[in-house]
């Protein structure tokens, strides 16, 4: 099995993952966007892939600013995840 199959056949369960966090309620609003932003970092990726192949001629990883620019995708993702924990941590102490 191809990487590339791998990968897209990944975004089934992942995309099982964010209906249930979502529907469940429970999970922090900022943290669930940090996990919706996930989905913009692959949304992201995937063209830039494509582009630095064609125009390039070589993988995302190897042209610098486009592979950098990708990643601040999931950088911001992850940012959102972990402040949207923090906060709710925060939450349930203030009550307690």
């Amino acid at each position: 099995m191809s990487k590339e199959t791998l990968f897209a056949l990944s975004l089934f369960p992942y995309l099982g993952f964010l209906w249930f966090i979502h529907r469940s309620q429970l999970m922090p609003r900022l943290a669930l966007y940090g996990f919706y932003g996930t989905l913009v970092f692959v949304g992201v990726t995937i063209p830039a892939g494509i582009y630095a192949k064609v125009h390039y001629g070589e993988a995302l990883a190897n042209v610098d600013w486009l592979h950098g620019g990708a990643e601040v995708f999931l950088t911001l993702s992850n940012i959102l995840i972990v402040v949207g924990f923090a906060q709710a941590i925060r939450q349930v102490k203030a009550k307690n």
